[in-house]
């Protein structure tokens, strides 16, 4: 490895080329870095005019790094704040050798990344991570393999645990199969010289004619489209959520390894895994460094979608003008302190930061959860067993129904009627058959709810097996009915209750307890709104349907329409908790 980095050195004085203007005095291009098994990953090296040792940023994507400047402005800023760039394709992606493996390479990979940057001419030694999605769970992956030269890292949009990435609530993340279609498959169609979209935008239009096909395709393990182009999809459709196998991709149980400093971001429209993994790497750490004076560590959650920091909406729900932060700026705030030792006040900004919907106002805090928060069960109940309009009570036993039902069916799920994350109305759905709603009083003050949410559920059902979405949302006086957070934390497989690997499938009849606890929001229900639940057993295409019949849509595609009964009587006080703050 020695002589290869040698080699590389000289690759870096070859391909040297000044920039004009505000870019980099010295940009170096395809940059072999040699992993530990001997395969290379190409970077380009972005330096800062002046010469001598920089603090180090290393972005590594699996987009392709050439169009990584293009889409994000922070890059042109760093080496003019003294800062060397590296930016890197993955193994097995554009310009780096390998086969790509989403994920599982990132560690080790990440680690040598990080090293070698490290020991290079113009690095002096400090270096940081930065990057949102894909590129902030590479510096996850490879922060926990504890790299020494790793001093700070901004890991934006990411996970904690693939229980709540690759799945959710023991369901299947769909929103893989389109990742892989568009962003994936193409580049390695060309690569494998296979037919098909060899580019984005092929991808793109293609999709708009196959999308429908390939998100009905049952058995899932069927589906042929990426047999050639993208084995790995079938790879993570044979392993369990609870299977050992994704041990490499847990983080919950490796912060103890983490040694660096840590800014957490996400958006409260984030993908699912996105405010999960905020808070819970964020506590993680704090509990693996408890002792320590600064735990360099702080969590930021906004009222965003995924990528979309610099607007003030998210859907159709506009949070104002305070809402947008200047992401590049977050990152060199950070770097600067953590990385060049400089004396911004980073250390001590509050630990949380969050955005409370509603009231649309950011808010410093010391914790999350936080500390002040009470809990405030709310009741479901009926005036009669075949309505499908409820109502939340703050006292249990006032039902006059003991039960309320809804069909559930495979082949006709309930499907949402938009194409994109953030904040949308969904007072449609109220009446459905196979959709309950359960109404609070309109609140008498403003009233917020900030921090992990639990719904406690009492379910029977007439098949072996149902996923029960409960959906919280805003109900504004003109019938406005916005969701609170995108799909996937709201959501549970029955027979996935105990997180066991083999399911455990239901008695017809039987009553179960299914306990949600992975919500989480900050919202101020105003004056006059009302608080919803929704209840449902799908809510398609974002994850795999249950078939219903005991048998796994990954292998099997007969399924059976179910009817499943929530019991909301005094014994089985079926309600949801939200976490109240009292002004």
């Amino acid at each position: 490895m020695g002589l290869a980095i040698l080699c590389g050195a000289g690759i870096l004085a070859s391909a040297a080329e000044e920039s004009p203007g505000s870019a980099p005095g010295v940009v170096l291009k395809d940059v072999a870095v040699p992993m530990r098994d001997g395969v290379a990953l190409r970077a380009d090296i972005w330096l800062p005019k002046a010469e001598g040792r920089f603090p180090t940023l290393v972005y590594r994507t699996p987009y392709g790094k050439a169009d990584a400047a293009k889409e994000w402005s922070t890059f042109e800023k760093l080496p003019a704040r003294g800062y060397a760039v590296v930016i890197q394709d993955v193994r097995g992606r554009y310009a780096s050798d390998g086969e790509f493996l989403p994920y599982q390479n990132e560690g080790k990979d990440g680690y040598d990344t990080i090293e070698w940057a490290a020991r290079q001419p113009w690095s002096d030694g400090n270096v940081g991570t930065f990057g949102l999605s894909y590129p902030g769970a590479v510096q996850w992956l490879a922060a926990v393999e504890n790299p020494p030269h790793l001093k700070a890292m901004v890991p934006a949009m990411t996970f904690s645990t693939p229980r709540n990435f690759f799945y959710s609530g023991g369901l299947f993340d769909d929103s893989w199969l389109e990742w892989t279609w568009m962003n994936i498959a193409p580049d390695a169609r060309k690569r494998k010289k296979l037919p098909g979209p060899q580019t984005h935008e092929e991808a793109k239009a293609a999709w708009k004619s196959e999308h429908e096909r390939m998100e009905g395709y049952l058995p899932l393990r069927d589906l042929p489209d990426f047999k050639q182009a993208a084995p790995f999809y079938y790879q993570w459709l044979a392993h369990a959520p609870a299977d050992p196998w994704w041990d490499w991709a847990e983080l919950r149980n490796k912060y103890d390894r983490v040694h660096c400093a840590v800014l957490n971001f996400s958006g409260w429209y984030d993908e699912a895994y996105g405010p999960d993994g905020a808070t819970t790497n964020f506590n993680g750490l704090l509990a693996a460094r408890k002792d320590v004076k600064d735990p360099a560590t702080r969590t930021i959650i906004g009222p965003w979608t995924h990528g979309a920091q610099d607007t003030r909406k998210s859907g159709e729900r506009d949070f104002g003008p305070t809402a947008p932060v200047d992401y590049d700026e977050l990152i060199l705030r950070w770097m600067d302190h953590y990385l060049r030792g400089i004396d911004n006040g980073a250390e001590k900004d509050a630990p949380v930061r969050i955005f409370v919907m509603g009231t649309n106002q950011w808010r410093d805090e010391k914790s999350w959860p936080l500390q002040r928060a009470q809990d405030n069960s709310f009741y479901l109940a009926a005036d009669a067993a075949d309505s499908r309009l409820g109502k939340l009570s703050g006292a249990g036993g006032q039902s006059r129904a003991t039960t309320s039902s809804f069909l559930s069916d495979p082949v006709h799920p309930v499907a949402d009627a938009y194409d994109a994350y953030g904040a949308h109305d969904y007072r449609a759905l109220a009446g459905r058959e196979d959709v309950l709603v359960f109404d609070s009083e309109p609140m008498a003050k403003d009233t917020e709810a900030t921090g992990p949410i639990t719904a406690e559920m009492f379910v029977s059902a007439d098949v072996k097996d149902f996923d029960l979405w409960v959906r919280l949302l805003d109900v504004a006086p003109d019938g406005t009915a916005f969701n609170l957070m995108s799909p996937g934390l709201d959501v549970l497989r029955a027979s996935w209750r105990q997180e066991t690997v083999k399911p455990e499938l239901l008695q017809p009849g039987k009553i179960y307890k299914l306990t949600l606890d992975r919500m989480l929001t900050s919202n101020t229900f105003l004056k006059g709104h009302r608080i919803r639940v929704q209840v449902s057993g799908a809510f398609y295409p974002h994850f795999s349907r249950n078939l219903q019949t005991g048998e796994s849509e990954i292998t099997s595609k007969e399924s059976r329409a179910g009817r499943i009964v929530l019991h909301h009587d005094a014994e089985h006080a079926s309600r949801i908790i939200l976490p109240i703050i009292d002004k």
